[in-house]
C-alpha cells in the first residue's frame, strides 16, 4: 500500500493529472519564473556595466584631464552613459550658459538642474525591470495560493462519491494542491530577494553619481572664481 502511495504521488505525476485551472495556473508562475530570472540576468549585467563604466569615467576624470578634453571625447562617443553622459549634458549647458554670458551663479544653478534631470534619467533606465521583480514577487504567492485553494475544494468535491475516505483518497488531491503554491514561492522568492538587492545597489550607485554631480558643481564654481580673478 505505501508502495502504490508513493508511485502515485510523483510530482509530474501530479501536474499532468492536475485540474485545467490549477496547470493554467502553474504555468503562469512558471513563466512568472523565467522571466524573473531573466530580469534578474539583465540588473546583473546592467548594474555591472554601470559601475565599470563609472569607476572607469571617475578615473579619467580625477586624473588631471582637461574639462573640454572630457567632453570632446564625451561628444564623439554616442553609446555614452552614466557619468559620462551626466558630465556631459552638465558641462554642456554651462558652456551654453557662458557663451550667453550668463553670471557665474545663473550658470552654476542651470548646470545643477540638468545634472539633477541627468541623474534622474539615467537612474530610471538602470532600474527598468525592478517594478516588474516586484510584482512578481508580491503577486506569485498568491496566484499559487489561489491554485491551492482550488485544488483541495476539487479534491474534496471529489470525495464526495467515495465511500470510504482513506490517506490514498485525500493525499493526491492535496499534494496536487500544494504544488501550486510551492512554485508560487519559487517565483516569487528570488524576485523578493533580486529586488531588494538591485535597489539598494541602484540607491549606492544614484548617491555615488548624486556626489560626483555636488563635486563637478563645485569644480566650475572654483574655475569660473579662478578666472574672473584673471579679468581682474
Amino acid at each position: 500500500m505505501a508502495t502504490q502511495l508513493e508511485s502515485s504521488l510523483q510530482v509530474s505525476d501530479l501536474i499532468l493529472q492536475a485540474s485545467p485551472v490549477v496547470q493554467l495556473v502553474m504555468l503562469v508562475l512558471l513563466l512568472a519564473s523565467l522571466y524573473s530570472w531573466y530580469l534578474i540576468a539583465k540588473l546583473h549585467l546592467s548594474y555591472k556595466k554601470a559601475q565599470a563604466d563609472d569607476d572607469h569615467f571617475q578615473k579619467i576624470f580625477w586624473s588631471g584631464a582637461e574639462l573640454n578634453t572630457l567632453y570632446n571625447n564625451a561628444q564623439l562617443n554616442s553609446k555614452r552613459t552614466g557619468l559620462e553622459d551626466i558630465f556631459y549634458q552638465g558641462l554642456g549647458e554651462f558652456l551654453k550658459l557662458k557663451k550667453r554670458h550668463a553670471p557665474t551663479a545663473q550658470s552654476l544653478e542651470g548646470t545643477e538642474r540638468i545634472l539633477r534631470v541627468g541623474l534622474s534619467r539615467d537612474q530610471g533606465q538602470l532600474e527598468q525591470g525592478l517594478g516588474a521583480l516586484a510584482s512578481i514577487g508580491s503577486v506569485a504567492p498568491y496566484i499559487g495560493l489561489f491554485g491551492t485553494v482550488w485544488g483541495i475544494m476539487n479534491a474534496f468535491i471529489g470525495l464526495a462519491d467515495v465511500d470510504q475516505v482513506t490517506l490514498a483518497t485525500v493525499a493526491p488531491g492535496i499534494a496536487e494542491a500544494l504544488i501550486a503554491t510551492a512554485i508560487g514561492l519559487f517565483a516569487a522568492i528570488p524576485a523578493v530577494l533580486a529586488f531588494n538587492h538591485y535597489t539598494a545597489k541602484g540607491e549606492s550607485l544614484y548617491s555615488d553619481r548624486a556626489l560626483f554631480a555636488e563635486e563637478m558643481v563645485a569644480l566650475l564654481q572654483r574655475q569660473s572664481l579662478g578666472s574672473a580673478r584673471e579679468h581682474d
